[in-house]
């Protein structure tokens, strides 16, 4: 993501925004909400004069409008993130008009900026500074390929060959030389995962067969496979040692010390009536919200509350296991500095 405030007084202003990644749509989609001016150049069907007997052609021409925003959707799967409202500025002034916005395609947003957007929009520019982390969970006769969006882990592919278990050498070389094929183009780093000697095996493969991709890859050893290995290599910290700052360990680490501290009794509150309480009382220290909760009135109270007696709020994706944990206990919880009744 690319980033420019263009003015800004009071916290309201407006903030230039360029997407460069399905991870910077995901991000606007929680920066953009119901209410918000959004400036962009889009096509709009405008009528066009003609020399000829014969009704006017209607054609769409590059025109810059304002929407105020009604609804936003992030389609993951398209790659595309549609701001749809009504037109305040530019041709066609108290129409419908929906601008679908994909990587490369910038945008002007004035609203009131909260610290929470703020601190959004910081991570996804720090983040373009660095290639899409990919993390590989082999075993015998499979591996599978992650990508880490800053929304959560995403499958990419599978790969087999020969039968799961037993695999002989031969076989296990073939899916090596596979699976290297399909992560030769990965431009970031790269995390070979697993439990035993396979992604050993693997990695060494890596090194001798590709060593530019092999001085950005580590292999880390996990006692699950596939998705369990992704949770495990981010519980771990790897990827605090790979990016400094990719924001889902601090998640993990952070709801499970939630769930700790509820299961002996200790210091927190779950549920937004509890954390408002616990915000109230000055006791909060870091206050959890799911990303869900960001268009919901109540909840925006509570977070600007606790930005107020300088808590540190921290929102999870729920498209990722910790938030989906979270969204599981009422969408927010706050670590306290003590136990309040």
């Amino acid at each position: 993501m690319k980033a420019e405030v263009r003015e800004m007084k009071r916290q309201f202003g407006e903030i230039r925004l360029f997407p460069e990644t399905l991870d910077d749509l995901w991000h606007l989609s929680h920066l953009v909400g119901p209410g918000d001016l959004v400036f962009a150049t889009t096509f709009r069907s405008v009528e066009a004069a003609t020399d000829k007997l014969r009704p006017e052609k209607v054609e769409k021409r590059p025109v810059r409008l304002g929407i105020r925003v009604e609804k936003v959707e992030f389609h993951q799967h398209t790659n595309r993130l549609r701001i749809a409202g009504i037109i305040e500025s530019g041709v066609d002034v108290a129409a419908h008009h929906t601008l679908n916005v994909e990587a490369g395609f910038e945008i002007s947003v004035v609203k009131r900026w909260r610290a929470v957007d703020c601190e959004r929009i910081r991570r996804a520019v720090d983040a373009s500074a660095y290639g899409v982390v990919h993390v590989v969970s082999v075993e015998e006769g499979e591996a599978q390929i992650y990508r880490l969006r800053q929304f959560g882990p995403e499958w990419v592919t599978t790969v087999t060959a020969g039968s799961s278990k037993g695999a002989d050498t031969g076989t296990r070389s073939a899916l090596f030389e596979k699976t290297l094929d399909t992560v030769a183009a990965v431009t970031g780093p790269l995390v070979v995962a697993g439990p035993g000697f396979v992604k050993d095996e693997f990695a060494e493969y890596v090194k001798a067969r590709a060593p530019d991709l092999a001085g950005r890859m580590v292999a880390v050893e996990t006692r699950r496979i596939g998705r369990g290995a992704v949770q495990e290599v981010i519980g771990q910290g790897i990827l605090d040692r790979l990016l400094g700052d990719l924001h889902l360990a601090r998640e993990v680490a952070l709801m499970d010390e939630v769930l700790v501290r509820i299961a002996t009794e200790g210091a927190v509150a779950y549920g937004i009536d509890e954390v408002r309480k616990a915000v109230a009382y000055g006791a909060a220290e870091t206050v959890l919200v799911a990303d869900t909760l960001l268009r919901d009135d109540e909840a925006t109270g509570v977070i600007e509350q606790a930005e107020r007696v300088n808590a540190t709020v921290v929102v999870l994706s729920t498209e990722f296991e910790p938030g989906e944990r979270l969204d599981a206990i009422g969408g927010a919880a706050a670590l306290l500095r003590y136990k309040i009744e």
